[in-house]
């Protein structure tokens, strides 16, 4: 797999970008997956995979307007950290951004709920296991 800055790799691997949305009180949204989907239940930022030819940030600004019907400018996303976590067959390379800055209120589009929540609650949510390393730098962070 290829992404636009021509970055090649191995066809194994998934990947996907996400955001840690900050609100003005300094809580973070995460949303539930839903059920019939892998890892159901748990609780995750919003995000989703990058398509090929699409750069990370236009995935990104794509997967919040269809999963939260929120519009989000280039601009506004701060590149913060990765993760990287193994998947069956495959391996996950997550990008995570950090936004303070949207257009329109977040609603569960395709998410089972949507929850803020401040980062040191992130410790009591059972979440991905690529989502868990993220918790500590967003606690340093927000």
């Amino acid at each position: 797999m290829s992404d636009a800055s021509g970055l090649v790799l191995p066809k194994n691997y998934l990947l996907v970008v996400a955001a840690a949305l900050v609100d003005r009180d300094g809580r973070l949204l995460v949303q539930q997956r839903p059920e019939g989907k892998p890892m159901a239940g748990l609780w995750e930022f919003p995000g989703g995979k990058v398509d090929a030819g699409e750069t990370p940030e236009a995935a990104l600004i794509r997967e919040l307007d269809e999963e939260l019907g929120i519009d989000v400018d280039h601009s506004c996303l701060a590149p913060a950290c990765f993760a990287s976590d193994t998947l069956g067959e495959r391996h996950l390379l997550l990008l995570l951004y950090v936004c303070r800055k949207w257009g329109g209120v977040p609603e569960a589009r395709h998410a089972s709920a949507l929850r803020w929540v401040r980062p040191v609650e992130l410790h009591g949510l059972a979440m991905p296991p690529a989502d868990k390393p993220l918790i500590g730098l967003l606690e340093a962070l927000v």
